[in-house]
């Protein structure tokens, strides 16, 4: 069973624009911590970004000042604005999201964003 689920990729021009979103077809309150991470053919997921429930937010270097994770509880949904994108930025796009409910641990299938002219 799918529970996760993660859409908005596509294509962007440099310097563009993305929002990202992760639905869990759980209730959001049971969700203490959501990430997202992206990979390149052949190298390591990274992580991006990272929210708690408590609020507290983590960014790659790499992403700091570009991007904003935020989560709303009513609507089930994490988010990944994405702003000022680079080529660099190319990858699919998962999110991680984990919870006091089974599974525990879940991951979505991915979303492809590509940044280019």
């Amino acid at each position: 069973q799918v529970y996760v689920v993660e859409s908005g990729g596509g294509l962007a021009q440099p310097g563009g624009s993305l929002r990202l979103s992760c639905s869990d077809s759980r209730s959001f309150r049971t969700v203490y911590y959501v990430a997202w991470y992206r990979q390149i053919p052949e190298k390591e997921r990274e992580l991006v970004a990272s929210i708690n429930g408590a609020g507290n937010i983590n960014y790659a270097d790499s992403v700091k000042g570009r991007f904003t994770i935020s989560r709303d509880n009513d609507k089930n949904t994490a988010y990944l604005q994405m702003n000022s994108l680079k080529p660099e930025d190319t990858a699919k796009y998962y999110c991680n999201v984990k919870s006091f409910s089974l599974p525990f641990d879940s991951w979505g299938q991915g979303t492809q964003v590509t940044v280019s002219s």
